[in-house]
């Protein structure tokens, strides 16, 4: 008999693009052997310039879609992505009580590479109903500072991983940190690239793969950085804009 793959269910946006969200997370789940499943909370027009176009899922259809899945072929980890409406945000916070045995990442998605909004203040605002059942979020600089800032850190059980992406300079830092203090930090240099669409979600789905299977938090973070990076020099240079990378080689 074959070994069944971890089960890692995405709950994110699609891109039409490819680049990133729901067909990043598929493309990543899969690459690494998981087996992906998808709600799909809002559908997007996009390319490597930017987005044109979002049409927001009803929360009863979000939770249908994971419902299905749930009921038939269980979950051994859970990412989180663009949600896109209040009301798609009450509902995961309400999902994830059900799930608390299970590693969930979330990724606050609030912005796209191109720059179009992707969650408003209201939304991110109920974040903060989120956040309590998760097992690790990953923000960049600019979401954790829409977040509260590390304050919020203080206030929950979760860990944050600060990605310093955004950040100036050659060498990068993410941080790994909870309402005691830093717990791993890693450097790496900054990899000359245009083509970086869909980082954040790539790292996020490759976390909840790792976990899945069953690195602890440190391995799974180490490793599914170390494949952001491979990914990023894999990029095939598609687009005019900020492309999708590419799929490195396991």
């Amino acid at each position: 008999m074959t070994m069944q793959p971890p089960r890692v269910l995405t709950i994110a946006g699609s891109d039409s693009g490819g680049g990133a969200g729901i067909q990043a997370d598929i493309r990543t789940i899969t690459n690494l052997g998981g087996h992906a499943m998808t709600a799909v909370t809002a559908v997007t027009a996009q390319n490597s310039a930017g987005v044109t176009a979002v049409e927001v899922m009803t929360s009863d259809m979000v939770l249908a879609q994971i419902w299905a899945i749930m009921d038939d072929f269980g979950i051994d980890a859970v990412k989180i992505g663009m949600l896109g409406s209040v009301e798609n945000a009450l509902a995961i916070a309400g999902f994830l009580k059900s799930v608390r045995s299970k590693p969930v990442i979330f990724d606050p998605v609030m912005v796209a590479t191109s720059g179009a909004e992707l969650s408003d203040d209201a939304t991110v605002a109920v974040f903060q109903k989120i956040i309590p059942h998760v097992t690790l979020v990953t923000p960049n600089l600019q979401e954790m500072e829409r977040l509260g800032g590390e304050a919020i850190v203080s206030g929950h059980d979760a860990r944050f991983l600060v990605k310093g992406g955004h950040g100036e300079g050659t060498v990068l830092t993410d941080r790994l940190i909870d309402k005691n203090g830093e717990i791993a930090s890693w450097e790496g240099s900054r990899i000359d690239t245009k083509h970086s669409h869909g980082t954040g979600c790539t790292l996020s789905a490759a976390i909840a793969t790792y976990l899945a299977i069953g690195d602890p938090i440190e391995d799974a973070i180490a490793k599914a950085r170390e494949y952001v990076r491979e990914s990023l020099k894999a990029a095939p240079g598609f687009g005019m804009g900020s492309g999708p990378m590419g799929v490195p080689r396991q």
